[in-house]
């Protein structure tokens, strides 16, 4: 891995229905965006789950499971644990287990994200039950951070309907054009450094 800083971190949160979300995703971004990403996907406790070694070959990008106290770097992605919350400290990563609570990993990463990266933060929704994600972009938006949301190409639109209609979403997008909307923010940061 690298160990230039991210320009954004981006969190990206699924459940039911997202494992091609987040292959289209990853397959669709260059190597060179600046950023890093973490998924967050929702796993039974006790799964003995293959995702990170799943993504990596759909990604350019060196992908790795989360552990506590590894560093972020840009062109990396990261994946949360089964059973664990995962959260942001500084640069750091902090993997909290057992969960606190069921299906709400992706809203404890999101508003930890937003705390430690401000604007400089992105929130993507993918395919899933229930309603994880809504009050993370809410909060990622209230620091002035980026968030996006699945359109209708969602297997399981819960998740990403409900971010939608808590209007704290600026983009709704295919998988595919989410990843170049974020090639576009990545180019854009390094033409204003």
């Amino acid at each position: 891995m690298n160990s230039t800083r991210p320009s954004y971190i981006v969190g990206v949160g699924g459940s039911a229905g997202a494992l091609n979300a987040y292959k289209v995703l990853l397959e669709s971004l260059t190597v060179d965006t600046g950023m890093a990403f973490v998924i967050i996907s929702h796993m039974t406790p006790d799964a003995h789950s293959q995702l990170a070694l799943i993504l990596a070959r759909c990604s350019t990008m060196p992908t790795v499971v989360a552990s506590s106290g590894m560093p972020i770097w840009a062109n990396c992605v990261y994946v949360i644990p089964a059973d664990a919350d995962l959260e942001i400290d500084d640069d750091t990563l902090i993997v909290i287990s057992p969960r606190s609570r069921r299906n709400k990993q992706v809203d404890i990463f999101f508003a930890s994200l937003a705390s430690a990266m401000g604007r400089h933060a992105i929130g993507i929704v993918f395919s899933g039950y229930n309603g994880d994600g809504t009050l993370g972009v809410q909060r990622i938006k209230e620091q002035g951070g980026t968030t996006f949301a699945q359109d209708s190409s969602a297997e399981v639109d819960s998740m990403p309907t409900s971010a939608q209609a808590s209007t704290y979403v600026d983009f709704v997008l295919a998988p595919d054009k989410i990843a170049e909307a974020l090639i576009q923010i990545g180019s854009r940061y390094v033409q204003s450094v």
